[in-house]
Formats: C-alpha cells, structure tokens, sequence
C-alpha cells in the first residue's frame, strides 16, 4: 500500500489540519522524513502553501488548529506545534499551546527545524544563577516572599511545578503556590533538577 493511500485511511480523506476534502497531496514533515506514512501528512493545498510559505499565512485559516491538536498521530502534532508557534504573536495559539501535549520524542521533532526560536530568543527568562528557564519547568524559592493579597507567605524552599512565563517580561514568571497562580521574580528562583 503506498504512502498515499495509507494517510488517505488514516485521515478519512481530509486535510490532517483543516478537514478540507479537496487538492489533498502527501506532505513529508521535515526535517528527517524518509516518505513514511508515520512521518507524513495528508494537507489541502491552502494548509500547504502557507506552512511553506510564512508570507501567505492567514491567521483566520489556522482556528482549525483548535481540532487537529488532538490529534494523536505525532506527525499532525508536529505540524499544529510549529504553526501555532508561528501565529503565537496572536494571542489565541498561546492558549491553544498551553493545552498541546507532546512526548518529548514528538517535541524534539517539532523543535528540529528551529520554527519558535526567534521568538524565544527575545525574551530569555533565566534564574538566579543564570540557568535559562522554560515553560513547564520546575523551581525553587530561594527567598520567603511575601504574596499581596493572598495572605501568606511562600516559604524559601518551596518548589513551584510547570512554572509558565511572561511572554513580554523577561524578569517575571508565573506559577502556582498554596493554589493560587502568582508572578515570581526570577531572581528568587532557581531552576530545580
């Protein structure tokens, strides 16, 4: 059976992306696809001239995303994680991330080409002792602090779990403590092992 006729019984012929059912092609996800159906996808031709070409991207197009994230054909969640890294200046994907799952062997994939990195390399949160922090990562207080309007204190010591970063402010992260999501100085964090 070729390549083909496997992602279009896998896919119930429809775009892996957007559901269209028309100008359907078989498209190798870079950057290490031998032709495989477990590393291909089956895209509408609209889905596979905007990921090819990030000039042509129309946001509105991409709500599809919304469904094929949950997906669990590794090949599709590589593609959904690179084009919602891509629109994460819009605000919405970043939600849509949020919820996205990747194993780390899917994750590596999706992070093989580079796509997110210019974005990342804006704004880098690192910790008290320079360590460079990502979203999902765990930390630890170094400092009791204070939290306004909470009414308690965060204990030195405390470990704070899938911390999430701000975006625009390369100082602040946020995570959860006593079960209340606050913004944390990453210079009273460090990265936890």
């Amino acid at each position: 059976m070729s390549t083909e006729d496997e992602l279009q019984i896998r896919s119930g012929s429809k775009c892996e992306l957007c559901g269209a059912a028309e100008s359907l092609t078989v498209y190798e996800v870079p950057p290490d696809s031998n032709g495989r159906a477990d590393q291909c996808v089956l895209l509408c031709e609209i889905c596979r001239e905007q990921i090819e070409d990030p000039e042509l991207v129309d946001t509105h197009h991409w709500r599809c995303l919304n469904d094929s994230m949950w997906s669990q054909v590794p090949a599709v969640q590589v593609l959904v994680w690179r084009m919602l890294k891509r629109l994460s200046t819009e605000g919405w994907p970043l939600d849509l991330l949020d919820m996205l799952y990747l194993d780390e062997t899917t994750q590596a994939w999706a992070k093989a080409t580079g796509e997110g990195k210019h974005d990342e390399a804006l704004v880098k949160h690192v910790d008290s002792n320079g360590a460079v922090l990502e979203a999902g990562d765990s930390v630890t207080l170094i400092k009791d602090l204070n939290v306004k309007g909470a009414n308690f204190t965060a204990k030195r010591g405390t470990t704070v779990r899938e911390i999430s970063l701000v975006a625009d402010n390369p100082e602040h992260i946020e995570g959860r403590i006593n079960g209340q999501q606050i913004v944390i100085l990453t210079k009273f964090v460090k990265k936890a092992n």
